[in-house]
């Protein structure tokens, strides 16, 4: 489900292409004098396989989420996602591991080179760029009463820097907890990810958070913002509150049959927001269906530095998807079935992926972005054992009769119990 609460999510309005100049028409960009032009050491091998791999499952996740909600606003964080199954994947084993491995693009990488990536690569998107805040960690919440392996709970520990806790799952507190961890770690904009009460058959979550706000290198001019029309899918046209800089800046752009783009850097230039603007005549479909690693990849090659005008919408989205249908369209729907193996989560080879949650924020504005994400991977158990919950809330049948005879004495039907 989508919120829309200010205006629309596209690059619109003018892209103009022209001479050289001061970046905003009213002194120097923000930032340190010196772009950060390099990363403070070289990718290894691993990461830069991790990389290729989490770029091409956020290309595919984005298509196969715009192809179940093909008219929707979309803003999700691929990052987010690979990382909460990336912690869930330490679980797995036989059919399960195959499976999660096809759909996160991890093919070719073994287990511990994945976790040695993941924790190399934590450490150095860290104050990468002192302007720019971005936060990220991870936490595993379970059921006290269950045990788990512990070597399961030590690698995730070790590698993705995760909070593990026990938890009394009944208690009513115990949503709030680990709903107070995700509200800590994404800035307070995502305000929950673990609906209360938890069920019964619940037994883990694995849950990633991410937090980014940025400082536009060259910052939109708030005198110049004002309303502007925007195109529908429909065709229509919407008024926005369309930013726009007051005078050139030095950007990153590049041109396709299918869509004009540019880069708008934040800070030191390390981070940036690329922006792919369809051509007239053109469906924004067209670009999401085009999206695959080598035409990705091909694309930002092709951005050259240029001057340009820019404007564009202010914004601000709330994002939620349950993530179940589209994994299983990935190939991942072993791990959501009575199938599933993780047994390297639980000797016992009982739990399954039970539920997938995504939740994402965005700001954007005239001095820059703020942005969050959360992802929950929900652990249920697959045997029978234990209290279950049998929770009367749709219109019910119900009987009174004398059990021994078989006789029914009344029978009803409820269809609003309050009335």
């Amino acid at each position: 489900m989508t919120k829309l609460l200010c205006s629309a999510f596209l690059l619109a309005g003018a892209m103009t292409i022209a001479g050289c100049g001061d970046p905003l028409g009213n002194g120097d960009p923000i930032g340190p004098v010196d772009p950060i032009d390099q990363l403070p050491r070289d990718l290894s091998i691993a990461e830069l396989g991790l990389i290729e791999a989490d770029n091409a499952f956020a290309l595919k996740l984005l298509k196969e989420i715009n192809a179940q909600q093909p008219d929707n606003n979309l803003f999700i964080s691929p990052l987010s996602v690979a990382m909460a199954l990336g912690m869930t994947y330490n679980g797995a084993d036989g059919e399960t591991q195959a499976a999660m491995q096809q759909a996160l693009e991890l093919e070719g990488m073994s287990v511990q080179h994945v976790n040695e990536a993941y924790r190399d690569l934590i450490d150095l998107l860290f104050e990468l760029d002192p302007l720019v805040q971005f936060d990220l960690a991870n936490s595993i919440w379970y059921r006290e009463n269950i045990t788990f392996e512990q070597a399961f709970l030590d690698v995730n520990r070790d590698y993705f820097d995760a909070t593990v806790s026990g938890l009394d799952f009944s208690l009513p507190s115990a949503p709030n907890t680990i709903n107070a961890w995700v509200r800590e770690n994404t800035g307070g904009k995502i305000e929950e990810i673990v609906a209360s009460p938890i069920p019964l058959g619940v037994v883990m979550y694995l849950i990633n958070a991410v937090y980014f706000k940025g400082t536009w290198t060259y910052q939109f001019d708030r005198d110049l913002t004002q309303d502007a029309p925007f195109t529908l899918l429909t065709g229509n046209a919407q008024a926005v509150e369309m930013m726009s800089y007051a005078g050139e800046a030095d950007l990153s752009y590049t041109t396709t049959d299918l869509f004009e783009a540019v880069d708008l850097p934040y800070g030191g230039q390390a981070f940036t927001m690329t922006v792919l603007l369809p051509r007239e005549g053109v469906h924004v479909d067209a670009v999401v269906d085009a999206l695959d690693s080598e035409s990705w990849n091909s694309w930002m090659s092709g951005l050259a530095e240029t001057s340009a005008i820019v404007s564009m919408p202010k914004f601000t989205l709330e994002y939620e998807i349950e993530l179940k249908d589209v994994l299983e369209a990935l190939g991942m729907g072993v791990a959501f079935t009575g199938a599933a193996n993780f047994s390297k989560m639980r000797p016992e080879n009982d739990l399954f992926i039970s539920k997938v949650t995504h939740k994402t924020f965005v700001d954007v504005y005239e001095e820059g972005t703020e942005a969050a994400a959360a992802t929950s991977v929900e652990i249920g158990l697959t045997c029978a054992c234990g209290p279950f919950e049998f929770r009367v809330d749709r219109p019910y049948v119900f009987a009174i009769r004398e059990k021994h005879s078989g006789t029914i004495i009344f029978m009803g039907k409820i269809v609003d119990p309050v009335s």
